[in-house]
């Protein structure tokens, strides 16, 4: 990988956690014992969480909750079929508009087309094993699938079906093959494809369909790789970052790009703070972007509000394993999920109401 030429750290302010008054009692329905794994918004009151409360055999079950009014009240949707993986390994939940709903453990594939209420298998045509399922999403007619294989050469393919369908298939062109390799897909606002190999090689497509692809200039530099969030007011961003632990452990060298329109040329900003490694990036605005990111055993939220000038850090609780699933559904409320069910730490869903400035702790029960 060549050296990063970005030197300079920007300014870091770290914020203490906000204090709020404690949300209202969670619904009865809700399992003793819930812990969050992952969570999905449709938009900034209305929520999905899947979570796991223990029921003796096989330890853990999986319980679906919603919220209409951004998480004061739960209730819930429904058990879906799914295991706590014993690697663990987060199970990802995706919702789509309010019927179609997707889980995956990182191997298992399962969708629902009601709700959560009847799910049904969804396969990989050709995959081998080892591989990890590291995004799932739906974008008009059809499912994509951003899937990375770790053999060796390493490989990571996008594959896609038309939504309902039970088979994905990987889609021609669109596999890079390497030491290592990545790839992401955001479907917000325009469809837009990010796929990369040993910081070396970075190939970026958009569409405004799902089923036409038209190949455009790279977010980010050759050395560095792309994590995509959403168009927003025709901005789009992304987050560009060197390989974790640069320049020291448990740090990333990372700048956010953006470009007027979607197809358009990208331009860099200041360099955001280098502390952790990359878990979760997403844009509440065009000026407006949050990065979650991990280490030493502490999460931290690096927040900017002026397009990457300057930034503000807010660090989250000890639990210091994963920072996922944040997003912003709109300019103001976000949420991450920090931990996992069954770590020591345990797990939390935190929700901002101010485009990530302060974050409090959702409660459930």
């Amino acid at each position: 990988m060549k050296p990063n030429r970005w030197a300079a750290l920007a300014a870091t302010a770290l914020t203490a956690l906000a204090v709020f008054t404690p949300p209202a009692a969670a619904d009865s329905a809700v399992p003793k014992g819930f812990a969050p794994a992952s969570t999905s918004w449709t938009g900034p009151l209305r929520g999905f969480v899947l979570g796991f409360f223990p029921c003796g055999r096989p330890g853990w079950c999986a319980s679906l909750l919603s919220t209409a009014d951004g998480g004061k009240r739960w209730r819930r949707v429904g058990e879906p079929p799914i295991s706590l993986p014993d690697n663990h390994n987060q199970v990802k939940l995706t919702v789509v508009g309010e019927r179609d709903v997707f889980l995956s453990d990182g191997t298992r594939l399962l969708a629902s087309h009601n709700g959560g209420g009847k799910w049904s298998e969804v396969r990989l045509a050709g995959v081998r094993e080892p591989f990890y399922i590291s995004k799932i999403t739906e974008a008009g007619p059809r499912v994509f699938a951003m899937v990375a294989g770790f053999g060796s050469p390493s490989t990571t393919t996008l594959y896609a079906g038309i939504s309902g369908t039970r088979l994905l298939h990987p889609v021609p062109g669109f596999t890079v093959t390497g030491s290592s390799t990545y790839g992401d897909v955001a479907t917000s606002g325009g469809i837009q494809v990010s796929m990369g190999a040993d910081y070396r090689v970075q190939k970026y497509w958009t569409s405004s369909d799902g089923l036409t692809f038209a190949p455009a200039p790279p977010p980010c530099p050759a050395d560095s790789a792309a994590s995509l969030s959403g168009v927003r007011q025709g901005h789009v961003l992304a987050l560009c970052s060197g390989g974790p632990g640069t320049p020291q452990p448990g740090s990333t060298v990372r700048r956010l790009w953006r470009a007027p329109k979607l197809g358009g040329h990208f331009t860099g900003t200041a360099q955001a703070p280098t502390l952790g490694i990359n878990q979760s990036f997403s844009a509440a605005s065009p000026t407006s972007a949050t990065v979650a990111a991990e280490g030493g055993g502490t999460g931290f939220l690096h927040s900017t509000a002026d397009g990457g000038a300057t930034w503000t850090t807010t660090e989250l609780s000890g639990r210091g394993l994963c920072l996922n699933d944040l997003d912003f559904p709109d300019e103001r409320v976000g949420v991450v999920v920090d931990g996992l069910p069954d770590a020591d730490g345990g797990s939390a869903v935190y929700r901002t109401t101010d485009g990530g400035g302060t974050w409090r702790e959702l409660a459930f029960g």
